[in-house]
């Protein structure tokens, strides 16, 4: 075995776990408390290290919600984007089209479980230009996403629509307002939200 072998670096894991945390500790204040309403010393403190450690490890608190937003919609720390996540590849490798939205809206809703309430925050406070860019760089992942599916859909069966069509009415069938309305105002379970969803967006985008 070779020397050079390189070394795991411990200064660079222990930042990782670091900034895992801080964002951990952000989510929940901001859900709380607003993005306004939170401040950088709160969050240092719930997450038990210092503000300058914040700065150090994010630069801003814009940058602490978009880690908190992106751990919120992966479900982990790891460095992988959503169209290279196993639950992705799962739906779109399903060869009946009716078994990829199944997976694709139980994909979504696992995200909207975790994610909504970040989402709904960064939308409602849009208007603030700090989270201005955020909120379209969100409503555009959204977009990739399931346009993503919608090619994949309509490369197994005819659509009842233009692509963009069918992604865009996945946007809007699976987007964390409505998903909030039913589950959270109006009382709906996750299951039941998962049900409603599926049978909406086989109606609407595949025969």
């Amino acid at each position: 075995m070779s020397d050079s072998a390189p070394k795991p670096d411990g200064r660079a894991a222990r930042s990782r776990a670091s900034r895992t945390r801080v964002a951990r500790a952000a989510t929940g204040l901001f859900i709380a408390g607003g993005y306004a309403g939170t401040s950088v010393g709160a969050i240092a403190k719930a997450a038990g290290v210092s503000e300058q450690s914040v700065y150090y490890l994010f630069g801003t608190k814009r940058a602490v919600l978009v880690a908190a937003l992106d751990q919120a919609i992966a479900g982990d720390d790891e460095p992988i984007p959503t169209l290279q996540r196993d639950w992705v590849h799962d739906a779109v490798a399903d060869p009946d089209p009716h078994g990829q939205i199944e997976r694709q809206v139980a994909g979504v809703g696992e995200v909207l479980r975790r994610a909504a309430p970040l989402l709904d925050i960064v939308r409602n406070a849009s208007t603030d230009p700090e989270l201005a860019e955020v909120c379209a760089t969100t409503i555009g992942h959204h977009q990739e996403v399931q346009r993503f599916f919608a090619e994949a859909l309509a490369a197994k069966t005819a659509l009842r629509c233009a692509v963009d069509a069918a992604a865009d009415t996945a946007v809007a069938l699976l987007s964390p307002e409505t998903y909030l309305l039913l589950v959270d105002h109006l009382g709906w379970s996750h299951d039941r939200w998962c049900r409603w969803a599926v049978d909406c967006l086989t109606r609407t985008v595949i025969d």
